[in-house]
């Protein structure tokens, strides 16, 4: 399963020795976290979201099969850590 997200994910990116997928177990299903380039965050998820959920639908089927579930994320280092909370300004 993970080679077949791998293999999409380099087949959409610009940058494919970029991507990462890690692996980790999770509530009776497994966790996927992708993670590319920062401009390849883009081709990855499409437009409205398109490209990421066709790999999700990809995933999910393919791990079905097995008699699996599976949960593809992508991890987008470009987001800020945490919301910054500005100080009311000062009359």
């Amino acid at each position: 399963m993970k080679e077949l997200v791998e293999y999409l994910a380099r087949a959409l990116v610009d940058q494919p020795e970029a991507v990462e997928l890690k692996t980790t177990p999770q509530e009776g299903a497994v966790l996927y976290e992708l993670k590319v380039a920062p401009g390849d965050v883009g081709k990855v998820i499409g437009r409205d979201g398109r490209t990421v959920n066709a790999l999700r639908t990809v995933l999910q089927h393919a791990a079905q099969k097995k008699g699996e579930k599976a949960r593809l994320e992508i991890l987008d280092d470009r987001k800020p850590a945490a919301p910054q909370v500005l100080a009311p300004a000062q009359p």
